[in-house]
């Protein structure tokens, strides 16, 4: 099976090129505009423990997001950048999906664009393999580096050591692959970073195996449009998409009837996010319906004194079903509160 799709990719490439060649003689002009110029560092990478892929990615340009970083679950990942064709996305992984490798697809996609001396494109497969492209017109400092399971890239940089920056850091870091990324990053922004500054980041990551519901596929996809520090910004995001998996969490352990775990995992978002009311709110009102009264006093006690607001919401759920104390005893038990 994999052989015809091997063969598959190749005759498809083949087929490409020539329609290349034709096109780039033909009257009708260029295969493809120049593009955007979203000049920038990035990373690729798969998780060698489970096999997510993720793209994270800064640049001073307004809202990067929806523009370099592209992933797919069970397919790949891809961020293309420098005077972006936003296409070598959506198209990339279209290739990946039907069975190419990372380097195939690169390699057809690049083949096809007549600007590809201004792009910077890095992508990666689900299995792990690594390909990426730095046009010889690429504003320096730019260049790219392929490492075991993922690949740094940058482009108009301050200085030459951004990519080996990135590289290194990346490599020495622990944790999971959103915080490897996010090392990659912050290196990148010691070692000089864009040469025009800092505006935007983003990053995303999804399963390294599709589970048929692409709803379920995508575990992170954080943007920060505008902002001083996009870096330090983006953190502190993930830090609270962190803390709010472990809400979830706690509430799937309530729902199972394990209190010890759902406790366990509503601390570790109080820890993770110490000022969010909201998050202690719905905390409180699962401890609540499943007859943990005292526990639930504690909670709303603090989180009433700081907003008398969220009593008025507590005293408006059991009309919605989501309080399954009657309304009646929620009085008695919070008259004094």
């Amino acid at each position: 099976m994999m052989r015809s799709f091997h063969i598959s990719c190749m005759v498809s490439f083949v087929i490409g090129l020539l329609a290349c060649v034709w096109m780039s003689d033909a009257a009708s002009g260029p295969v493809s505009p120049i593009g955007r110029p979203v000049h920038t560092y990035s990373i690729v990478a798969r998780d060698s423990v489970n096999g997510d892929l993720g793209v994270a990615v800064q640049s001073h340009w307004f809202s990067v997001g929806p523009i370099v970083p592209w992933a797919r679950a069970g397919v790949g990942a891809v961020a293309t950048q420098s005077l972006v064709l936003v296409s070598y996305g959506p198209r990339g992984l279209d290739l990946m999906e039907e069975g190419c490798t990372a380097g195939e697809s690169l390699d057809r996609l690049v083949s096809e664009d007549r600007h590809a001396a201004v792009r910077q494109v890095a992508m990666i497969d689900a299995a792990g393999n690594v390909a990426a492209h730095t046009g010889d017109s690429c504003i320096s400092y730019a260049s790219h580096h392929i490492g075991s399971g993922y690949s740094v890239q940058a482009n108009m940089m301050l200085t030459e050591d951004v990519v080996g920056a990135m590289s290194s850091a990346y490599e020495a870091s622990k944790g999971d692959l959103a915080e490897r990324m996010l090392a990659a990053l912050r290196a990148a922004e010691e070692a000089g970073g864009d040469i025009r500054g800092r505006q935007s980041a983003a990053i995303m990551i999804v399963r390294g195996v599709s589970t048929g519901e692409p709803w379920s596929d995508v575990i992170m996809e954080l943007r920060v449009e505008d902002h001083p520090e996009p870096v330090q910004e983006l953190e502190r995001l993930v830090t609270l998409n962190r803390a709010y998996t472990y809400e979830n969490k706690g509430d799937e352990a309530m729902a199972e009837g394990d209190l010890t775990g759902a406790l366990e995992a509503y601390g570790m978002a109080a820890r993770l996010a110490p000022e969010n009311i909201e998050l202690r709110f719905w905390q409180g009102v699962s401890l609540l319906n499943t007859g943990h009264e005292a526990d639930a006093m504690k909670l709303f006690e603090f989180i009433f004194k700081a907003d008398p607001n969220w009593k008025e919401l507590l005293m408006r759920l059991p009309a919605s079903g989501l309080v399954r104390v009657p309304p009646e005893e929620l009085e008695r038990l919070f008259s004094g509160h």
